[in-house]
């Protein structure tokens, strides 16, 4: 999908063509708009598939007539239940005329800037836009990674009351995408540290101090999810300790009765055999079998409560 937008006096607008100034988003471009935009700019085909795919890392490149730069976004993977969260490439190409942004998936980052959401947003100041992307970009880790510490404390509050390993999973999913967010934003961190020394990319001194705040909620979107993979490791060795005590309780106690049980099933069994046995020509055998039965099934219960095996 190809989108192309401009700021007018009026605001922000969606055109047909492009104009310069513009700002072109390609959302899982076809190969056609992908040879139409490569044609239109004369930038490498390359620089855009680039975006397409998953695991290709965060970077900056510098071309004759475009610089390239790529980091990664974060992205809900699934809406219903928990979902878990992953990272995904973006690319940012910018030219004297242009700016061009490719993602793999329709992210929210994007729909921000193409719905008029982001104040002071304008499609002609490219670096300022690039910033402003990044910034928020930056926000969104932040978000996500808040929303995994509310999901990891309702998981938690679950654990307590059950022994089964369906929250362990969840967990461990949110997890992992502790550990996506973290190689991710230390990639994008070295992407801003480049910037900063960059020549290509125009520094003004009005984003001066919008670099520096991109650089801070990166760096801070780092030590969140630091910690909270360290919370989150530590809560699932503790609970999964948990999990297994509680087994063991479990088989302890089952063990306990089966002991106990056993009493009277050995005395009736030796009684039931057919062979001569004593009390045989006794009328009241049979109960007198029954109360020894209850009585040493009682005692042995009363010596594993004091023993606390019960």
């Amino acid at each position: 999908m190809k989108n192309i937008y401009k700021t007018f006096d009026t605001g922000l607008q969606q055109i047909d063509n492009f104009e310069d100034g513009a700002w072109v988003n390609l959302i899982n471009p076809t190969p056609h708009e992908i040879n139409e935009i490569s044609t239109l700019f004369n930038i490498e085909v390359n620089h855009i598939l680039s975006a397409l795919d998953e695991e290709e890392r965060a970077r900056i490149e510098v071309d004759d007539n475009c610089t390239v730069i790529i980091v990664d976004v974060p992205i809900k993977e699934s809406e219903e239940g928990l979902g878990t969260y992953a990272t995904i490439p973006m690319t940012i190409i910018i030219g004297d005329k242009f700016i061009i942004t490719t993602c793999l998936k329709n992210v929210q980052l994007l729909d921000d800037f193409s719905s008029g959401k982001i104040k002071g947003f304008f499609t002609f100041k490219k670096t300022r836009f690039i910033l402003q992307l990044l910034y928020k970009n930056a926000s969104y880790f932040l978000q996500y990674l808040r929303h995994i510490d509310r999901l990891s404390h309702r998981i938690e509050r679950e654990l307590h009351k059950s022994m089964k390993n369906k929250e362990l999973i969840q967990l461990l999913d949110l997890e992992k995408s502790l550990v996506y967010f973290t190689t991710s934003l230390r990639s994008n961190e070295v992407v801003l540290e480049k910037m900063m020394r960059m020549e290509t990319i125009k520094q003004y001194p009005e984003d001066q101090e919008l670099l520096e705040d991109v650089i801070i909620e990166n760096k801070q979107a780092i030590e969140m999810a630091n910690i909270y993979s360290n919370i989150l490791s530590g809560t699932m060795d503790a609970f999964a300790s948990v999990i297994s005590n509680n087994l063991n309780i479990v088989m302890k106690t089952l063990t306990s009765i089966t002991i106990v049980m056993a009493v009277p099933t050995m005395i009736g069994s030796f009684w039931g055999m057919n062979v001569r046995v004593p009390l045989e020509q006794n009328p009241y055998a049979f109960w007198i079998i029954i109360i020894s039965s209850v009585i040493l099934t009682a005692l042995l219960t009363l010596l594993m409560v004091k023993r606390k095996l019960f």
